[in-house]
């Protein structure tokens, strides 16, 4: 197997430097050039690298991330940011390494968990999934096992917005974690949003008007991310388009990118309420009525919630590069059309 990742395939996503951790515990070597993924703000890599040097791996950092396992080792390693993609990497090394690790500030969010539930099913040992403390004992191999996917929660959480802002109804079959429709109907229910969870589905009935749910004592009512089980952060672009079709006022509030919420521009051009307070917060004010316009897609995230925003627009609007956004939405468009959407791809 090769060590060495083609420059184009890493430009392509951010999680390409996944395959680090893997390649240098199984293989003793891996070459990236830097990962490419949204321009949403700083995206760190000092997390990684020096959860990476406590198991044994060394790490150069220059035009290309070139990664050496020397003896690797079991540590305590306490991340100084709970990144979803660091816990990973280190989780998916440490799995091998001689000893115990302990990985302190992990984090926790589902699809972290679905990675050590698999990892565990290879036959890894991995305790404390779900929660930010995880320990590995190292085992001397991996074997194959099958596991099955949870929902992916941001593109669950994007429908149903888009649902919700056209007045629409939407039917999700199977069964859903309760945890994280807790996470997501503790921010939708301040847009108005209400749902129906049963075991085996869950359904958003059609409503004619949305509206700001208030904070006791008349405050303005606010809505921030954080790491899990806060609101995520990749479902605030979605959030915003579903508050400028509710009545009411709402801060919300980005804690984790500096440049998230510069894709609001592009609602002002469509007719939107908002006010810029600062790299990190907008209010918005709603219901606004939404008009088509020209519109180019900056990342994965603001490109669904343009979307969102243009199916409650009159008028057509066309979205240039919207390649972005298939990187997180597989087939949207069919997925819409599906649902009563009138959208096409332009070849």
């Amino acid at each position: 197997m090769s060590s060495w990742i083609p420059p184009a395939l890493c430009r392509r996503v951010r999680s390409s430097l996944l395959l680090a951790g893997p390649l240098a515990a199984r293989h003793g070597r891996a070459v990236l050039p830097p990962p490419g993924g949204d321009i949403i703000g700083r995206r760190r890599v000092d997390t990684h690298v020096n959860g990476f040097r406590a198991l044994g791996i060394q790490t150069e950092v220059g035009r290309n991330y070139v990664f050496r396992r020397r003896q690797l080792r079991g540590a305590d390693i306490l991340l100084d940011e709970a990144s979803v993609t660091a816990t990973e990497n280190l989780l998916m090394a440490a799995v091998l390494a001689e000893g115990g690790t302990t990985l302190f500030n992990a984090a926790c969010e589902p699809h972290v968990q679905d990675l050590g539930e698999l990892l565990n099913a290879m036959g890894a040992r991995i305790t404390g999934l779900g929660t930010n403390r995880l320990r590995i004992e190292g085992v001397a191999q991996l074997h194959g096992a099958e596991h099955t996917l949870g929902a992916d929660y941001i593109e669950l959480g994007s429908y149903l917005a888009a649902a919700a802002a056209t007045g629409g109804t939407l039917t999700v079959p199977g069964a859903l974690d309760a945890v994280t429709l807790a996470v997501m109907q503790r921010t939708f229910g301040k847009l108005g949003v209400v749902w129906t969870a049963e075991p085996d589905r869950l359904a958003l009935a059609p409503r004619r008007r949305l509206r700001i749910r208030q904070e006791p004592g008349a405050e303005l009512p606010t809505i921030t991310d954080g790491i899990w089980p806060a609101f995520p952060s990749d479902l605030m672009s979605v959030a915003i388009v579903l508050a400028t079709q509710a009545a009411g006022s709402v801060l919300f509030f980005e804690k984790l990118f500096e440049s998230r919420m510069y894709f609001v521009d592009r609602l002002l051009d469509m007719g939107a309420h908002i006010v810029q307070c600062d790299p990190h917060r907008v209010v918005v004010a709603g219901p606004a009525r939404l008009h088509g316009t020209p519109l180019s897609s900056p990342d994965l995230r603001a490109g669904m919630a343009l979307i969102i925003a243009a199916l409650c627009a009159r008028g057509e609007t066309v979205i240039e590069n919207a390649q972005m956004i298939d990187r997180g939405y597989e087939r949207v468009e069919e997925k819409l059309r599906a649902l009563g959407a009138d959208i096409v791809r332009a070849e």
